[in-house]
């Protein structure tokens, strides 16, 4: 008997992983082939069995043991059940069914490669309703993130087993500007605000507002450098955490790609977008023909005009700085790889420059030393002051563009954040408003 989707066992089998993380439609197919079996007090499978089939526990209770003795013990529902049990083939240990026990059995293929890793939205995917509040909607959210989608389920097990629970009260800080990066966070319930000041003295700018399933924290673990946010709590708020080390070791390495510079050359050829996301400054001084500058600060402001069809590669002065900006793009359902090392890493493919010595004639050093040559000297002299005075002029207006630039980022950021926050509530309005409609129909219908 095939399983409706729209069943109880169909919402329990769609939280499973990576079974959560499939589109809709690839989901439904899967329902019409699958079955859900039954037993009383038997084996699901026993030490040494090679069976490309893994089993999921739909409901009861499964002991593990080795050797008779008990290694774990698995209830339907939790968290360790959403994972296939004891999933190393060969098995290594038994799984009895304490009493009856439900269980689903799915081909080892679709765990270790499910066929959602494409960059390309998808509107079959389910959409979570912002004002219902599923205690699992946080980890649908992270199991359906691309970052999470490239990684290995028993990287996804080792996670959502690490996560440490942390409180904060309305109005508290949870990260400050300029401090140090130790922990990657996941929102399981709560609001947040992102703000960041330019400068020690400036005004702080509201960058973006955050909620339920949004993560946040992961830049300075992967570029190394101080915090450059501070996320302040809007409500009580519930965080999830993981530490700088299992962050690197679980999803970083796992998730970035890097390529060195043959590699870059070959990905443009095939259509890249190269990339640059050090600061202007940097990028006028010296840049890789053909790249986009688009400074870290405000390469969220972009993304809506990064294209999803082309992969990107980032490029920035030593490559920590282009794992953090990969790692937004990903989360972003962008292609993104490093250029490893950087701009630093080049130096050994770009021709040296070729330095010519200012040699001065024989002839030209006895007429300056006669005398003759002063006239043209004092020429000389004149047109580098008036040189150094139009220069100084052009750095004091380069300085004031600068100024009016940081200024116009900064209400861009202000608006971008403004917009963010408007469509949001017209979301919430629109359903408060269908709701209403059906409310008003079934009276008018009484």
């Amino acid at each position: 008997m095939t399983i409706d989707v729209n069943s109880e066992d169909g919402l329990i089998i769609r939280k499973l992983i990576p079974l959560a993380t499939l589109p809709g439609a690839r989901f439904n197919a899967l329902c019409a082939e699958m079955t859900v079996e039954e037993t009383q007090d038997g084996f699901l499978f026993k030490k040494g069995d090679v069976s490309p089939q893994l089993v999921y526990l739909i409901s009861g209770e499964v002991t593990l043991q080795a050797a008779g003795l008990v290694v774990d013990v698995i209830a339907a529902g939790s968290d360790s059940a959403k994972f296939a049990l004891a999933h190393q083939i060969p098995r290594k240990i038994d799984a009895v069914a304490n009493g009856r026990v439900r269980f689903l059995r799915l081909n080892a293929d679709i765990v270790n490669n499910p066929l959602s890793l494409a960059y390309k939205e998808d509107n079959s995917y389910m959409v979570i309703d912002e004002t219902e509040g599923d205690p699992d909607d946080w980890m649908t959210a992270l199991l359906r993130s691309p970052i999470f989608q490239r990684l290995p389920p028993a990287n996804l097990q080792k996670i959502l087993m690490s996560l440490e629970v942390v409180h904060f009260k309305t109005g508290e800080t949870i990260l400050e500007q300029g401090g140090i990066g130790d922990y990657y966070y996941l929102i399981k319930n709560g609001q947040c605000l992102l703000t960041r000041k330019p400068s020690p003295n400036a005004k702080e700018i509201k960058l973006a507002q955050l909620a339920n399933g949004d993560t946040f924290g992961e830049d300075s673990l992967l570029s190394g450098a101080p915090r450059n946010v501070t996320i302040t709590a809007l409500t009580d708020i519930v965080l999830l955490r993981l530490d700088k080390k299992q962050f690197i070791s679980l999803i970083k390495e796992p998730s970035l790609k890097f390529v060195d510079y043959a590699g870059m050359q070959e990905a443009i050829k095939q259509g890249a977008v190269l990339l640059d996301v050090r600061s202007q400054d940097d990028y006028e001084h010296q840049h890789l023909d053909g790249s986009i500058s688009a400074p870290f600060f405000s390469l969220r402001m972009q993304l809506k005009a990064i294209s999803h069809e082309r992969p990107v590669v980032v490029v920035c002065q030593d490559g920590k700085v282009s794992e953090a900006a990969a790692f937004l793009l990903l989360r972003h359902k962008i292609d993104a790889m490093i250029l490893s090392g950087g701009m630093e890493s080049l130096a050994a493919y770009a021709p040296s420059p070729e330095i010519k010595p200012n040699i001065t004639s024989e002839s030209e050093n006895e007429a300056l030393l006669s005398g003759e040559g002063r006239v043209e000297s004092d020429d000389r002299k004149q047109s580098a002051n008036i040189l150094e005075d139009q220069v100084s002029a052009l750095k004091l207006e380069n300085e004031a563009l600068k100024s009016a630039n940081q200024q116009l980022n900064d209400k861009c950021i202000k608006l971008e954040f403004d917009k963010q926050h408007a469509e949001k509530q017209c979301r919430i309005l629109h359903k408060q408003m269908e709701k209403l409609t059906q409310v008003l129909d079934k009276l008018k219908g009484g």
